[in-house]
């Protein structure tokens, strides 16, 4: 069987890959030392909500506070046939703590408390009375989009104003890539599970490994006719190996050492799969009686979280990345009942994360896990007939084991609407100042993966340099006191 290298990243998934990965490279000194530096033997993961999860019912106000957002959150959403408001009784359960700008108390929607009779109960409602998770509120951009796609780039990217030296990459991968504080090609320090690289993640300066499902991720043999398995095995090893030949020009020397860097972690990272349900059975089992996609996708995290506590030999992966769809509820988008559909979406990812933080807990690992949860939109702030359409600002989460858990930001001004009905962005003092995702992503960058301030400044997230500095992002505030 012929096998080409395009076939062989696309078959493995392995996108883009890295240098020359030999055994024991993770226990070298210089690697330990410049993990060490960064995210050390912590783990980060991003989940995408994909199709503009509804913020103003995702995170809800129960009473008024000084800006009378429970009167106005119930004059724009109704309830009855086709109704999306959320009663104020319905949130009894679900509290939280108070806005920060007008002293309105918030609840979350009972959805993220979990779906009863499967695990996961409480959800992230449980996670957030147990301190670890940190709600942050009306997060956004400056001209914000409300076209799908160009607004997952702008959050990808971190990059909402199209700034030439940023396009092509995303705000993790550049960290991935940064000469002094990432990782080279000799290294693989991300996995996205799913089929193709996660955005976010994008660069070209170390590997990224797109894994569907662990047991069944591996080299593309033939195994119809697997008599000649060893000998194509080692064909490909020393193909790549000359090419990785020190007087190679650069080019052979990356590709050369990119498959050979494939070729490992197409051998090292399926026994995680082993290795976790014979040691995790009950936990897998969680998983298993959620049966949702997000659960799933997360128990793939959590086998390569074990394995790597375990000192499974080349097995770097620090960062990861996830998506969950369907978030686009135009219609039939439902209200606080069970059966509805944003409850069921929210169900998801609320239990989904309460079974993965309970299982890295139960490793002794929870201390070292953050989880950033983001939506490239809101919706607007009126229901239409039965659902919502595009919007502008809504809630990110940031759940983990060290988070300092609360209500950050501000909850979006719902009395001031701009012409298209949604809330407006703005970077001036006072209760309904935006939260910029930029101080997001530069809070985890510093505050968990270790980078300096200024390093994150220069080449991540360079603040915006269009004005007037009250309605675009000029001053970076990269601890919003959500970490440590």
């Amino acid at each position: 069987m012929n096998v080409t290298r395009r076939q062989f990243l696309q078959r493995t998934g392995a996108a883009t890959a890295g240098a020359l990965l030999g055994p024991g490279l993770f226990a070298h000194p210089l690697v330990r030392s410049a993990m060490a530096d960064t995210i050390g033997d912590r783990y980060f993961i991003v989940l995408f909500l994909d199709g503009g999860n509804d913020g103003q019912n995702t995170v809800i106000p129960r009473s008024n506070g000084s800006a009378n957002l429970r009167t106005l959150y119930d004059g724009y959403r109704r309830t009855g046939g086709g109704g999306i408001a959320v009663p104020a009784a319905a949130l009894a359960a679900t509290a939280i703590g108070n806005c920060p700008g007008t002293g309105a108390q918030l609840g979350l929607h009972p959805g993220l408390a979990g779906f009863g009779g499967r695990p996961g109960v409480g959800g992230l409602k449980a996670l957030y009375d147990a301190g670890k998770v940190a709600v942050i509120q009306g997060c956004g951009y400056p001209d914000y989009s409300l076209s799908h796609e160009e607004s997952r780039v702008i959050w990808q990217t971190g990059n909402p104003l199209g700034v030439p030296g940023l396009t092509g990459t995303g705000w993790g991968g550049r960290h991935l890539a940064h000469p002094a504080y990432g990782y080279g090609g000799t290294q693989v320090p991300a996995v996205t599970i799913g089929s193709s690289v996660a955005p976010e993640l994008r660069q070209s300066g170390t590997s990224v490994l797109a894994i569907d499902r662990l047991e069944d991720f591996g080299f593309p043999y033939d195994y119809d006719f697997d008599d000649d398995t060893a000998t194509k095995r080692e064909a490909f090893r020393r193909l790549h190996q000359d090419l990785a030949a020190g007087d190679a020009l650069p080019s052979k020397a990356y590709l050369g050492a990119s498959g050979h860097a494939t070729l490992v972690s197409s051998e090292s990272y399926p026994q995680l799969h082993d290795l976790y349900q014979a040691d995790r059975a009950s936990w897998s089992a969680q998983y298993d009686g959620l049966d949702r996609s997000t659960g799933y996708d997360l128990r793939e995290i959590a086998k390569i979280i074990y394995g790597s506590a375990q000192g499974v030999p080349n097995i770097g992966a620090r960062f990861f990345a996830l998506a969950n769809g369907g978030y686009d509820t135009h219609s039939d988008q439902g209200a606080a009942q069970p059966t509805g559909q944003h409850f069921g979406l929210l169900a998801e990812i609320g239990a989904a994360i309460k079974i993965f933080y309970d299982d890295v807990a139960s490793m002794g690992l929870a201390h070292k896990v953050c989880l950033l949860v983001w939506s490239e939109f809101a919706r607007r702030i009126p229901q239409n007939d039965n659902g919502t359409d595009h919007g502008s600002q809504g809630p990110m989460f940031v759940v983990g084991g060290s988070v300092n858990g609360g209500v950050y930001g501000n909850h979006p001004d719902i009395a001031n609407l701009d012409w298209n009905e949604n809330t407006v962005y703005r970077q001036a003092p006072g209760p309904h100042r935006s939260t910029d995702f930029r101080d997001v992503y530069g809070t985890i960058l510093t505050r968990w993966v270790n980078m300096p301030p200024a390093a994150v400044a220069a080449d991540i997230l360079p603040v915006d340099t269009e004005g007037p500095a009250s309605d675009y992002w000029q001053t970076a505030n990269f601890n919003l006191g959500f970490l440590p």
